[in-house]
């Protein structure tokens, strides 16, 4: 007699509840119904039914059931067409409640930043900007990294050592979490209603903890600062990780107006590369040579991005390590008076076709800074194979040169590029050493007057790294002024001199049509603008250019 199996007692491990009671409800009316009638599908349909059972998760359409075996295109567009029937007469909620079952809803904790953490500074000092009488409501990148960073352990400009994020990182936070608004290009922050009263609140805290503790800030002292280097810069954001830049949050712009002593004075120049000269493998090859020519010269350098020109030096607050900080304190930086535009002739060559090439020049004039220099790498017969014909390039950099004022230096290739701002970094290094510097706005002129311009005598009143790169954003916010300015260059040989010439009389387009206004015939309008007198020389703009922008502006059809 065979002997029987032992009976193994024991709990019977309960089975799990499918996490999709509707779809499966339904492939069990479709099998029985098939079964019903006699029909072979009734088997696909049990196979389908083994599958979801076999599923653990929630599928929210029956898109997502294909991934399943035995869940063909048929049995997926019936499930979506009851889903979708289900949806109507039940709504989705119930829907939802039945696939998730009933599941306890976690109470959110309310988002509160870190004390000393960037996105506890910015919402203070949005709160506390917001409180000063007539504020504009709010704030600039610039402006309020500047006034975030003494609340901040971190900086806003360089990450800790081994991380990528900065105490800026942490912005992106508050606008997920609707705490801080960003609008307009370029970015204004402000902030919601729910970021205003959680920033009151750390503003109240602020007050307590500095209540509770005794301890009254003092005055910062506006000591004299040592210059430590004067610093060459050309723009990029491919490598800013491996530049050891000290952050840029310290600027204060009530202490702006320090003065800066330059007792010790070394060069330090900062590289900085195009971005988009990374698409091309020669361009990056180049940029690679002017470096190692750089670093075989002796020229320290650095990586920083720049929103206008290609070169520039600035010099650098002196600063002394402070204890228990891994970082040295933020230097400040002022902007010397010279800054280099590189043109290779092939760049040259497309700048001019594609319009850069007067922009660029328009923008360098207007960037504040006195002495722009052009720097041409003619790279040897390369000229000669471009779309333009040379004597057009020749003729082009010298208007550079004698009706836009630019310093024009030639070079033939990358080694003398590199040799030339080498020896640029040690002129400027003689030349402003042991010169007291101070800090002035964009908008005010330098301490230099044009005699003394003329006898090569420095300007020891400067701009700000962060003011200058601020005011050279390309897409800014622009008055009428500039935009009418700009809208003049676009007209073929009205250069910059003939626009602002223009502009003195005419600052805006309605000055200028209530100037045709009224004038008292079409011949008196044609030759309004052609007596006003431009550049140097004080020539006239012409007959002829003041009828194209009197036709430009007034004449409902074609230019004649």
């Amino acid at each position: 007699m065979p002997t029987s199996e032992p009976v193994r007692l024991g709990r019977k491990r309960a089975l799990p509840a499918c996490p999709n009671p509707l779809f499966l409800r339904w492939l069990t009316e479709l099998r029985d119904e098939a079964k019903e009638k006699g029909l072979k599908t009734q088997y696909t349909y049990q196979k389908a039914i083994n599958s979801l059972n076999k599923y653990p998760l929630p599928l929210r359409n029956a898109k997502e059931a294909k991934i399943l075996q035995n869940f063909g295109d048929g049995i997926c567009k019936i499930l979506d067409e009851k889903l979708q029937r289900h949806y109507r007469e039940n709504g989705e909620q119930q829907m939802k409640e039945t696939s998730e079952g009933k599941k306890k809803k976690k109470k959110k904790r309310e988002y509160v930043p870190q004390r000393r953490s960037g996105g506890y500074a910015v919402l203070l000092t949005l709160y506390r900007q917001s409180q000063i009488p007539g504020s504009k409501g709010f704030m600039f990148k610039l402006e309020l990294q500047t006034e975030a960073q003494p609340l901040c352990d971190k900086s806003f400009a360089v990450p800790d050592l081994g991380s990528k994020y900065t105490a800026w990182s942490s912005v992106s936070t508050l606008i997920q979490k609707n705490l801080l608004i960003k609008t307009h290009t370029p970015a204004r922050y402000s902030l919601t209603e729910e970021g205003l009263a959680l920033a009151e609140r750390l503003a109240a805290a602020e007050q307590e903890t500095k209540v509770c503790s005794g301890g009254d800030e003092g005055e910062e002292e506006e000591a004299e600062i040592r210059v430590e280097d004067v610093c060459y810069l050309e723009p990029t954001k491919l490598y800013s990780v491996w530049t050891l830049l000290r952050p840029l949050g310290s600027l204060r712009p009530s202490i702006c107006m320090n003065h800066i002593t330059a007792l010790q004075l070394n060069m330090f120049i900062v590289c900085l590369f195009h971005v988009m000269s990374a698409c091309c493998s020669r361009s990056h090859h180049r940029k690679q040579e002017l470096v190692k020519e750089l670093q075989r010269n002796g020229v320290n350098f650095d990586v920083r991005k720049l929103n206008v020109g290609d070169f520039l030096w600035v010099a650098r607050e002196k600063v002394t390590p402070v204890p228990g900080q891994l970082r040295l304190p933020a230097g400040r930086e002022l902007v010397l008076d010279y800054i280099i535009e590189r043109k290779r002739m092939d760049d040259l060559c497309g700048s001019i076709i594609d319009g850069r090439f007067r922009e660029q020049k328009f923008r360098l004039k207007r960037c504040g800074l006195r002495r722009p220099i052009y720097l041409v790498e003619e790279c040897g017969t390369a000229a000669s194979h471009l779309s333009l014909p040379e004597a057009t390039l020749q003729q082009a950099i010298i208007n550079t040169q004698v009706i836009d004022g630019f310093f024009v230096k030639r070079v033939q290739d990358v080694r003398e590029s590199a040799a030339y701002l080498t020896v640029m970094t040690r002129f400027l290094n003689k030349l402003y050493q042991n010169r007291t510097l101070t800090c002035r706005s964009r908008e005010l002129e330098g301490d230099v007057s044009a005699d003394e311009e003329e006898r090569g005598i420095p300007s020891s009143s400067l701009i700000s790294f962060a003011e200058f790169n601020h005011g050279a954003l390309k897409n800014k916010c622009q008055t009428v002024r500039e935009v009418f300015a700009r809208q003049l260059m676009q007209i073929s040989g009205l250069s910059g001199d003939k626009a602002a010439a223009i502009l003195e009389h005419y600052s805006t387009p309605h000055s200028l049509m209530s100037a045709y206004d009224r004038c008292t015939s079409e011949a008196e309008k044609e030759k309004l603008l052609s007596t006003i007198r431009y550049g140097k020389l004080k020539r006239n703009v012409g007959p002829a250019l003041s009828r194209t922008v009197y036709q430009l502006y007034c004449t409902p059809g074609p230019l004649s």
